[in-house]
């Protein structure tokens, strides 16, 4: 684990006593964590930008003339060094932050900003890779070659390869901006979820809360010193199941008002400004680079393509969703009106609301079902589905380092024990840790000499944690986000192609979470449930009437779900497809862009402008669409599954070697058609969600 005694990040490290800048000496060759202490990041940035600085200096001065080999794979395996480095500070800064460390994020961010547009905008570099460009139709390339070719060439030109200098220094300019904001964006998230608390001293503000919550609540605040007292947070495992559950209306308005307003505080610093000013710099950026919007600029090498194949797509969905929102929200205005009450629904109403009417229409109570969700039983059942479908074997690793004492670390096997890679799971929220889920890789697959370099891959959660003597017991959103981030987790340790820069995840947005999502139905399916559903006491299986009410239950609010999903969409396009600079009142652009949606006053955004991390700090942009899209990819994938057997083995051996061992070798649309011989059809999604007519 590593030590937060460091508070500068300025103490000097030689490359000797740096366990960043050494070969890992540790099983499977994982990150030495517990010998990496805070004070070796900044010397090790330094060594190893200096390193790749050199490595681009030879590569572009070379006097051969350019080859494939000499100019492109070499350009590839550049930066090696500075990979690792950066790859382990940003997951831990992710994943368990620190001051020093958010310190040394802000300092960084310029300064790798300025590293990559050196390279990028290196004419004599670009020179030799335009040539072999130009080259291609006579190299000879197999087919993943090719597509590094393809893909580097075309990164050099979105990079602004092509500018005159007065160009490239504006582009700079912007580049750094961006960098340093949208760190400081997710840092004002993350503090402002941190510093609230929503304090209950009198035990009738617990009224409906589950005992586990309340359980969770109490031993907060024993933690701080408050006995006799609850406290609530604005993490996921606290703030959702409280608005869901909790009878005193104004509390829940009290929690819901912090949550809403994460980053909306009216001070000079808050996100409001900082979101304005990335908004109208990624337009410069794009018109700079020649595009008329910032969506056009990041959508071209997307399976979407563009801006109107994405409002395409959403547009179709939105009304159907919209109505059947609207039906819902009269069930819970009726419901409010038979308890005697004359108020309209609010956004702080409709999860408590809908939870008793779930609980009328199919007897179906959160807190019965919790039991069988165990996080124990459900990440067996999420390893037991890959061992059906892969033949994969997980193996506990108790002599590995490990960031926190809370990650588990898992050895990954093929049937024949052959090594496949190593998985960390980081399970529990805490200050130190970003709100969400995700997956990430601390060393992406690639081969070297014909040898496979197996990945060490991450999967980090916020799920309620333990109490006492009872283990953490997952709501069932829980379990398929698990399920989720798992998907993602073999697509990164299923990898198997030749580049880096192609391995895993390395693929356009909109494709990247077919393998996530199309995890969660086996999640919820019946079959599956029986397989892994396990009373953590009893061990008791499932009974049949909860995975019926489970399976009944399946379309209900999925009005509300698609409608506050589809209306962040909206809004990131509402920022990202403008042409025009916004306006700098960002709160009056956000309610304009939501009214013309005909959005109901009862539903907001699944995330406000002011903490939408996707879109403002974590890589999104113009793309949280994409789990919509890829929800295309992911139901009509598991069709095919559930037309022949949910674990039939030739449909999971094409699904393995065409899309998640092939990351980003070729274009997603192919890969796709690859698996299914046909694109994906949509009424499989609309089945789904519950908006069709069937």
């Amino acid at each position: 684990m590593l030590t937060p005694l460091v508070t500068s990040c300025d103490i000097d490290a030689t490359d000797a006593e740096n366990p960043l800048l050494a070969r890992f000496d540790t099983p499977f060759g994982v990150p030495p964590f517990d010998s990496i202490r805070y004070e070796h990041f900044r010397p090790a940035f330094d060594a190893a930008l200096q390193q790749q600085v050199a490595e681009i200096d030879v590569l572009a001065a070379q006097a051969e003339a350019p080859t494939f080999a000499n100019t492109v794979e070499a350009l590839e395996n550049s930066g090696q060094l500075l990979n690792q480095v950066s790859t382990i500070f940003y997951n831990l800064n992710s994943a368990h932050t620190n001051d020093s460390l958010q310190a040394l994020a802000k300092f960084m961010a310029p300064v790798l900003s300025r590293h990559r547009d050196n390279i990028m905008l290196n004419h004599l570099l670009f020179k030799r890779l335009k040539t072999v460009w130009e080259q291609r139709d006579s190299l000879h390339l197999d087919q993943e070659q090719a597509y590094l070719l393809e893909k580097t060439y075309k990164n050099f030109i979105r990079s602004g390869a092509n500018l005159d200098e007065v160009q490239k220094q504006q582009l700079r300019d912007l580049n750094a901006e961006i960098s340093v904001l949208t760190v400081q964006f997710g840092q004002n998230v993350l503090a402002e979820t941190n510093a609230y608390e929503l304090v209950v001293t009198d035990q009738a503000g617990l009224a409906g809360l589950p005992d586990g919550l309340v359980a969770a609540a109490a031993a907060t605040a024993a933690e701080k010193g408050r006995q006799q007292q609850w406290i609530f947070s604005l993490q996921n495992p606290s703030v959702m199941p409280f608005l869901q559950y909790a009878a005193n209306r104004d509390l829940r308005r009290q929690l819901w008002e912090a949550y809403q307003q994460r980053g909306d505080n009216n001070n000079e610093q808050d996100n409001k400004q900082i979101l304005h000013k990335l908004a109208n710099l990624r337009l410069k950026k794009a018109n700079l680079l020649g595009y008329p919007s910032h969506a056009h600029f990041v959508l071209e090498e997307s399976m979407a393509e563009n801006p109107e194949n994405v409002y395409k797509l959403l547009d179709s969905i939105w009304e159907p969703a919209l109505s059947k929102s609207m039906v819902e929200l009269a069930d819970i205005q009726k419901e409010i009106e038979a308890a005697g009450d004359t108020f309209e629904a609010a956004p702080y109403d409709w999860r408590y609301y809908t939870e008793i009417i779930r609980k009328k229409r199919f007897a179906l109570d959160e807190s019965e079902i919790k039991p069988y969700f165990s996080l124990k039983a459900v990440r067996e059942g999420a390893f037991d589905v890959a061992t059906r479908l892969y033949g994969l074997q997980f193996k506990t690793l108790n002599d590995v380092p490990v960031y926190h004492p809370e990650v588990e670390v898992y050895e990954v096997s093929e049937a024949d024990g052959t090594h496949v890679g190593v998985l960390y799971a980081d399970f529990f929220p805490r200050a130190s840790k970003r709100g969400g889920a995700w997956m990430t890789s601390y060393r992406p697959q690639k081969k070297e000499e014909g040898r496979r370099i197996a990945p060490v891959i991450s999967m980090v959660c916020n799920f309620t944690k333990p109490i006492g003597d009872t283990p953490a017991l997952l709501t069932f959103d829980e379990v398929t986000t698990l399920f989720h981030e798992f998907g993602h987790a073999l697509h990164g340790l299923l990898s198997n192609v030749q580049y880096q820069s192609l391995a895993g995840t390395s693929v356009p947005r909109d494709f990247v979470e077919l393998p996530s999502q199309i995890m969660e139905n086996w999640a919820a399916d019946p079959e599956v449930l029986k397989l892994y559903a396990k009373h953590y006491e009893t061990g008791e299986t499932i009974p049949q009437e909860l995975v019926t009410k489970l399976k009944d239950a399946g379309t209900f609010d999925q009005g509300f779900a698609t409608v506050e999903y589809l209306a962040a969409s909206y809004l990131d396009l509402s920022y990202h497809a403008a042409q025009q600079e916004l306006p700098a009142a960002v709160r009056a652009f956000e309610n304009e862009a939501m009214q013309k949606l005909g959005l109901p006053q009862a539903i907001i955004p699944r995330y406000r402008s002011t903490y939408f991390n996707h879109i403002f700090s974590g890589g999104y942009s113009s793309g949280y669409y994409s789990y919509i899209w890829s929800a295309l990819l992911d139901t009509d994938a598991f069709a095919a599954f559930k037309e022949k057997s949910l674990f039939d083995q030739k449909l999971a051996r094409s699904f393995r070697s065409d899309i998640l061992e092939r990351g980003g070798t070729e274009k997603p649309a192919e890969l796709y058609r690859k698996f299914r011989g046909t694109d994906p059809n949509p009424v499989h999604l609309m089945r789904k969600r519950g908006l069709n007519n069937d």
